[in-house]
């Protein structure tokens, strides 16, 4: 996989027709300042500046603008109606109203992207002109569509292989180093990871980046991001049914959220040092796999049996979040498409947030509110540990008991966390199960821009922090 560019940005100097934005508290002023023949138009033609809505207004030679409905509350989301709606291959550049450009720019980039590499293009794109300081939202969105074309990639594109190559090329990209972890290497280092990925055809891959901001220090914070990388998961010897392997490819979301923020962090030159983790795994059944009540090592040391082959995310990220923590960093945060219970909790919508430090807790749903990355805070149950116990190692992978799983995963992931590192682990969907302005069908990258934004909040200088 490459890096792709926007295509939805109009040229410099393209010529462009404009596009109004309105809200519904706006919409009768706007009528107003318009000539009676178009203002009659849009009356006639229902116009009420409902979220997403878009109409054309005529002009002596056809459609010389067009308005946007914007709603009663502001978001980027109807902005991406209007990379849907408006006309295929023309331009367009905003009037200044009701609106923050970084919305408007951001959620019309996210409502143009398409996954098209294995198809022919059924349209050419509507562009935007894109307003002076709107910089910060063109990067969001340019790691927006990496993220989602990782997790839309198929699996038999995208496997551990590739995904590693990906942490490769963005390090080598903004001046990072990346180092492979394979074979027995991996075997030693990340030995529950490891244990995961053997059972695939394609050997397992630790990817590592690090990268320092131009103007970090050797004391500068430290930012320690783990992905779980499941390029397909089958469940292993826990087979999952044929239905639910149908999304399986995007198992690897995790890994796609981390990478983004890694790709901001770095495009934003932040005073910072940097540490990204990709555990790079297929679940797979083969006579070398994981068995049910196997039991195996994990680099912390402890013994896990495992009694479910399916709660297999937690092993690969058990062992890099170990990893980060012997380098004490300031902030450790994980990101995996981790359990079906957190989705039965909050809906495909709102990725779970476990942290065991209010403060970064309260950073990063702040940050979820205002950039519409919405994020949802469950607890850490220290009376539900218990329920990891196994008769014959020092925990299991899975509960005793059918509740709480997202919980119990969490507590899981929480007993590899070493004493003081501030920690926050996210349960993620990464995927839009249906179609709206600004969020197409398909791969998403959930989470990427609450976590963006609260590391820079948490550790900036100039942020709220």
């Amino acid at each position: 996989m490459t890096f792709r560019n926007l295509d939805c940005i109009a040229v410099p100097g393209e010529p462009a027709r404009k596009l109004h934005a309105v809200t519904e508290a706006g919409r009768d002023a706007f009528l107003s300042g318009l000539p009676a023949a178009q203002a009659g138009f849009l009356k006639e033609s229902g116009f009420t500046a409902a979220s997403g809505e878009v109409f054309l207004l005529p002009g002596p030679d056809g459609a010389e603008a067009a308005v946007l409905g914007l709603g009663a509350t502001a978001t980027p989301w109807p902005f991406g109606a209007a990379a849907t709606k408006l006309p295929v291959d023309s331009a367009w550049s905003l009037v200044p109203g009701e609106y923050r450009h970084e919305d408007a720019v951001l959620g019309f980039c996210l409502g143009a992207y398409t996954f098209d590499q294995f198809r022919k293009r059924s349209r050419k794109p509507v562009r935007l002109v894109v307003p002076a300081g709107a910089e910060a939202a063109i990067a969001e969105a340019e790691a927006i569509w990496m993220a989602r074309d990782l997790v839309n990639t198929p699996a038999n594109l995208l496997g551990p292989a590739e995904l590693a190559d990906m942490v490769v090329q963005l390090a080598a990209r903004f001046g990072g180093e990346s180092a492979l972890i394979t074979g027995a290497e991996m075997a030693r280092e990340y030995p529950a990871a490891y244990a995961v990925g053997r059972g695939s055809a394609r050997p397992p891959v630790v990817a590592k980046l690090r990268w320092r901001g131009s103007k970090a220090s050797d004391s500068a914070p430290l930012i320690a991001l783990c992905g779980k990388g499941v390029c397909f998961d089958s469940g292993g010897y826990d087979l999952k049914p044929s239905t639910a392997m149908l999304r399986m490819k995007k198992d690897m979301g995790g890994a796609a959220v981390m990478l983004g923020v890694a790709r901001l962090i770095m495009q934003a030159d932040l005073p910072v040092r940097l540490a990204l983790r990709i555990g790079c795994v297929e679940n797979m059944v083969s006579g070398d796999a994981l068995r049910p009540l196997d039991v195996i090592q994990t680099r912390r040391g402890l013994t896990v049996e495992v009694g479910n082959t399916d709660a297999e995310g937690r092993l690969v990220l058990c062992d890099l979040i170990a990893d980060a923590c012997d380098d004490s960093p300031d902030l450790l945060i994980d990101a995996a498409t981790l359990t079906g219970a957190a989705r039965v909790a909050l809906g495909p919508d709102f990725p779970a947030l476990f942290s065991n430090n209010d403060l970064i807790s309260e950073a990063l749903l702040l940050a979820g509110r205002e950039t519409h990355d919405t994020l949802w805070r469950l607890p850490l149950v220290a009376e539900y540990e218990s329920w990891l116990k196994s008769p014959v190692a020092d925990i299991s992978n899975v509960s005793s008991r059918p509740h709480a799983g997202a919980i119990v995963a969490a507590n899981f992931l929480q007993r590899f966390v070493t004493g003081g590192v501030r920690w926050a682990h996210l349960d993620t969907y990464c995927w839009n199960d249906l179609a709206r302005p600004g969020r197409p069908e398909g791969g998403e990258a959930q989470g990427m821009r609450a976590i963006w934004r609260g590391i820079t909040s948490i550790l900036h200088p100039n942020g709220r922090g």
